[in-house]
């Protein structure tokens, strides 16, 4: 072989092996948003593989089931994929080193990757690229397993505030849901501590699912409590509460709405979601003046006071809604999430009094 050809495939094999090794650090080990081309490109090539089996015709649950797999099929495509790119390159450089055929580079550097042993190389420099390509390999495999820890782990508190949303609004979390239940138990003061726990929800969203960007994947463990219908049926009761409710308005659901609007602004970001940066009451919002109305119907029929202007709540709500509609809204097509409908309101039976003494006492 031409030494100006082994040269050439030396040069080759350093630049894929340095695509691969950019790809791993910057997927895996990189504290911040980055969009790797080589990984965006592995996952859509998975998730239209997806959307066959997944297809819209499919009852909700048996999509989420197969939507469940998407993010752990998504990693092992990404190590699968730069174990084989890996090994391409070490092939070209064996062959760069000397090793007469391409069917011989191939087993020597099959044999390395997997420090098999079966082939070795000869030689000072086939020496040191198959210690070399064993290093690159085990560093692979060690980026996965070191990866997963982190990722469940963000994903179980991501998966804790929802889950235990369920007792605060029901299954599935609805905005009106929320407040009924607090009236319900008489609890409205305490709703600051569910403000709270989702302005703290929202900030460490906001940080991982933008750095850790599979997480945006993950499905909630059961399919009618997803993670983006409890965000925004959380945004919703706040917004509700702070312009609908006739109480005084509370300055911690006032935050939990902000930390709502700028991590989802992260998120978003990374996805390249189009937002209004200018936003205004006089914007139009997702939801409609009827939709408002129905649920302000229900939660009079519910107990919760309301204030006498519908007119000034809805120019009120809006104002508070402008601020994370188009990003929510996108969420759920780019997800895979059910959309919280407003209209179910006029049919779901109303939250009964609860936590109160002589409710069960026959007349």
């Amino acid at each position: 072989m031409a030494t100006w050809v082994r040269i050439l495939f030396g040069v080759f094999g350093v630049v894929v092996l340095v695509l691969v090794l950019d790809a791993a650090i910057r997927t895996f080990l990189l504290p911040r948003a980055a969009r790797v081309r080589l990984s965006q490109y592995l996952a859509r090539a998975v998730s239209y593989v997806f959307r066959m089996f997944s297809m819209p015709k499919r009852s909700y649950a048996r999509r989420d089931q197969v939507l469940s797999l998407f993010p752990s099929v998504v990693l092992l495509t990404y190590q699968a994929t730069w174990l084989a790119l890996t090994l391409v390159a070490f092939a070209f450089e064996f062959i760069a080193a000397g090793v007469p055929s391409y069917r011989a580079a191939f087993k020597v550097s099959g044999s390395s990757i997997f420090t098999l042993g079966t082939t070795a190389g000869h030689g000072g420099w086939q020496i040191v690229l198959s210690y070399a390509e064993a290093g690159v390999g085990l560093t692979l495999l060690a980026l996965l397993i070191s990866f997963i820890p982190t990722l469940y782990a963000a994903f179980q508190r991501r998966e804790t505030s929802v889950s235990r949303l369920t007792v605060r609004a029901g299954i599935p979390a609805t905005p009106w849901g929320i407040l009924e239940i607090a009236k319900s138990v008489s609890d409205f003061q305490l709703l600051d501590e569910l403000w709270r726990e989702w302005e703290q929800w929202f900030i460490d969203v906001g940080e991982t699912h933008s750095t850790l960007v599979i997480l945006n994947f993950y499905r909630s463990p059961t399919p009618d409590q997803t993670w983006i219908g409890s965000a925004a049926s959380v945004l919703d009761a706040a917004a509700l509460f702070q312009s609908t409710v006739d109480l005084d308005v509370s300055p911690t659901a006032g935050l939990c709405i902000r930390a709502g609007w700028i991590n989802l602004r992260r998120v978003s970001d990374y996805f390249q979601v189009p937002y209004s940066r200018e936003v205004s009451w006089k914007n139009k919002i997702s939801i409609s003046r009827e939709e408002f109305d129905i649920v302000c119907d229900r939660l009079v029929r519910s107990g919760v006071p309301l204030v006498a202007d519908r007119d000034l709540a809805w120019k009120d709500f809006v104002g508070w809604r402008v601020n994370y509609d188009t990003m929510i809204e996108a969420a759920y097509g780019l997800f895979n999430c059910p959309r919280v409908d407003w209209r179910d309101a006029a049919q779901q039976p109303l939250v009964e009094k609860s936590n109160q003494r002589g409710l069960h006492i026959d007349p």
